[in-house]
């Protein structure tokens, strides 16, 4: 891209990525209330990520749109372009993440004033992890540091042993007390929906690493799925 275009690509990159910034932080917020009102049992919590995930929609189209419409005018190349392309993908991975915090709030409107079949702290692991996860790979994103992005995607082991555990203990819970089957489904899915999460930051990893280098490459093969 030749000097003098060089300034409107960067400022409307600029704008384009701090809603990114913004979606991330709104990701972050839904995650963490999603299992506070799992963890203490708060409907009205449950509600507000449910009724604030239409806010991450829109930040979602707002970013597509003008990526879109960077492409267009700047017709950005190289590195410039993967980029762009890059954040449109990214922003679909961050939706859905937004989605799997809505499906935890949902739970937790379904399962009403039933009793705690365990303790949340595998769960609770998992959702500081993920969390960690997603915010290191935006900053392996915003500095293109490849090996960053390579080091989270790897951690989405530990994410699976977690939800591993809580998926055997569950099931086990299940087979010998079968009036606690609900209750153990509630949790299983909670626990599925964080799972996910970490499966979407290696997604994000992925574009991290295509940005820099123009190969997308699967960063963490997973031999099975649950």
């Amino acid at each position: 891209m030749n000097s003098g275009l060089r300034a409107p690509f960067d400022r409307e990159f600029a704008i384009i990525q701090d809603d990114l910034l913004k979606m991330h932080q709104l990701i972050d917020e839904a995650v963490a209330r999603s299992y506070a009102s799992l963890a203490g049992r708060d409907p009205e919590l449950a509600r507000q990520v449910i009724d604030d995930d239409e806010i991450i929609n829109q930040l979602r189209f707002k970013i597509e749109e003008a990526s879109l419409a960077l492409i267009a005018t700047q017709q950005p190349t190289a590195t410039d372009l993967r980029k762009v392309i890059a954040i449109m993908h990214i922003v679909v991975e961050l939706e859905r993440m937004g989605d799997h915090a809505t499906g935890i709030a949902t739970t937790v409107l379904l399962m009403g004033d039933e009793p705690s079949l365990k303790p949340l702290v595998d769960l609770s692991k998992m959702v500081e992890l993920g969390r960690e996860m997603l915010d290191d790979s935006i900053q392996a994103l915003i500095n293109q540091d490849t090996e960053r992005a390579k080091k989270i995607a790897a951690r989405d082991d530990e994410m699976d042993k977690y939800y591993r555990a809580i998926f055997d203990e569950l099931v086990d819970i299940m087979a010998r007390q079968p009036d606690a089957a609900p209750r153990a489904t509630y949790l299983l899915w909670c626990a599925h929906n964080v799972e996910r999460i970490g499966d979407r930051v290696t997604n994000i990893a992925e574009r991290v690493v295509f940005v820099s280098t123009g190969d997308m490459q699967e960063l963490n093969i997973k031999e099975q799925q649950i």
